[in-house]
């Protein structure tokens, strides 16, 4: 399965490629209703660095997310993966790239979710919608950092 989510920032892409960079970035990408946990922050300009952050799924199941940096290309693509959390499968590019009004920010997520096929069938009820919303308070805070 494939979500992506794109915006437009009125900004060089190289600084929304910086936001990225900033030390808390991570925190101040995971929306506050997320109630997750920084066990360890990843640096996203070595590859092989892993994060890992601990959650609660719908609120209810602990669940704990290992993602690994598989690529980094300044200023315009990182990638993590997950090595080990909810999804069956996990790949999350991140890429910037130029426009006529500053940069667009693309997300592009290639997920398998969790408990083969009926994991498929809840995905569009339950993951998709839990996707949309992140990724839009995700490009809304990095569109106020770097349009300032």
């Amino acid at each position: 399965m494939k979500f992506v989510k794109e915006s437009i920032i009125k900004a060089a892409p190289e600084k929304v490629f910086e936001f990225h960079r900033l030390p808390d970035a991570i925190e101040r990408l995971i929306p506050p209703w997320e109630n997750a946990k920084i066990i360890q922050k990843a640096d996203i300009s070595v590859v092989g660095s892993q994060a890992i952050i601990e959650q609660k799924i719908f609120g209810i199941f602990p669940s704990r997310w290992i993602a690994e940096h598989t690529r980094y290309e300044p200023p315009r693509l990182f990638e993590d993966v997950q090595i080990s959390g909810p999804f069956a499968f996990w790949r999350h590019r991140h890429i910037i790239k130029p426009h006529a009004e500053g940069a667009i920010l693309r997300d592009e997520i290639e997920y398998k979710p969790p408990f083969w096929i009926f994991g498929a069938i809840a995905a569009p009820l339950a993951v998709v919608p839990k996707l949309e919303k992140m990724f839009e308070y995700r490009h809304r805070v990095t569109k106020e950092y770097c349009e300032l």
